[in-house]
């Protein structure tokens, strides 16, 4: 009789945390798109390893016009509140750049080589010669707070294009397993114009929009939809401007960033491979919320899983490297070429993995 008390309340936390969430139902196309044919089995397996000096989550890299590499890191894998901007120099030496009180999610240098960045729960910012910082932007036009600000990128005229994945929570685990389950239209593309100082909305109602790369003649921008396995094209200039379609549907995985490749494609990192598992319950909103309620210990872990593919302007998948096992590369979600160089992180892994094409 002495542990009914400690069941009760173990039951009662277990139905509190389910009405937490209230997910969406969405059904997942059954048949993904087939690699099969172009995929270059664990060839990513080749890759070298740099260390992130105790720090997790390369999330983007920037490149400045020496041709050093710079990404953002977090604390651990399971502490987003600090962390710092990591410089990898063209011998593949890492060293601390500056710490930071966030997570960096973003970056890119404009035309006079200062690093403009997204910081998890602040927003957009601009890098100082000395090291400090300048916020550019905190909120959205319509008052929103840029919490989870992710994927950024900068025209030839200097406006800057992001993503803002939640207006109501910043990163963390918790917050990621939501978003993915709870399946809402709760993120947003925007321009904003340090000139005139305005922000324009390109897109409200992304699921998960978290990667976004400029066009190379800058008449759209993709924006990947992670938990919704597809990409996004949107068009800011031209006679389609205002309009937007589907680029890619149907994916493997968790698309994550874009780049531009050095032969006017793009490459796309993956964070991960689908989870049949995941797939089965998105139809179930009652039993997402009994996930997300679950002990951690309890629940599905993503797996790790290496993944990026070379896609044309038109869509068409010209080129797939894999590590299946995530031996070396245990996911891919960040990507840049450099050099004939591919440089691949993610959000909770400790290390950058470089794989010569």
């Amino acid at each position: 009789m002495k542990t009914l008390p400690f069941y009760s309340i173990l039951l009662f936390n277990f139905l509190l945390s389910s009405c937490a969430i209230h997910p969406n139902k969405w059904t997942p196309t059954a048949t993904e798109v087939d690699i099969s044919t172009l995929q270059s089995t664990n060839q990513l397996t080749d890759s070298k390893k740099l260390s992130l000096l105790g720090f997790s989550g390369a999330e983007d890299f920037a490149m400045d016009q020496e041709g050093n590499l710079y990404c953002g890191t977090h604390n651990s894998n399971d502490d987003f509140t600090g962390g710092a901007i990591l410089k990898i120099d063209s011998t593949l030496n890492v060293e601390e750049y500056i710490k930071t009180k966030k997570w960096v999610t973003g970056m890119h240098f404009n035309a006079n080589n200062e690093l403009i960045l997204l910081m998890n729960g602040v927003g957009l910012l601009k890098v100082n010669a000395d090291h400090s910082f300048d916020t550019l932007l905190t909120q959205t036009p319509d008052v929103k707070p840029i919490l989870m600000g992710s994927g950024l990128d900068i025209a030839q005229d200097g406006k800057i294009y992001f993503n803002n994945l939640s207006s109501h929570m910043e990163t963390s685990n918790a917050t990621i397993n939501r978003l993915i389950l709870e399946m809402k239209p709760d993120g947003g593309v925007y321009c904003f114009d340090p000139k005139t100082k305005k922000t324009e909305v390109i897109s409200s109602g992304n699921y998960f929009g978290n990667g976004l790369v400029l066009s190379k003649d800058e008449q759209s921008i993709l924006v990947s939809e992670t938990s919704k396995y597809r990409i996004l094209r949107y068009w800011i200039k031209g006679e389609k401007k205002g309009q937007s379609e589907v680029f890619l549907d149907n994916l493997p995985g968790f698309p994550n960033n874009l780049k531009q490749s050095s032969n006017g494609n793009y490459w796309l990192g993956f964070t991960t491979k689908r989870n049949q598992q995941l797939d089965n319950i998105h139809p179930k909103p009652w039993m997402k919320q009994m996930v997300f309620a679950m002990p951690d210990f309890m629940k599905p872990k993503p797996e790790k899983y290496g993944l990026v593919m070379e896609v044309s302007d038109q869509g068409e998948i010209i080129r797939v490297f894999t590590d299946e096992e995530g031996k070396v590369v245990e996911e891919a979600g960040a990507i840049v070429e450099k050099d004939g160089l591919l440089f691949l992180g993610g959000d909770i892994v400790n290390s950058v993995s470089v794989f010569e094409l």
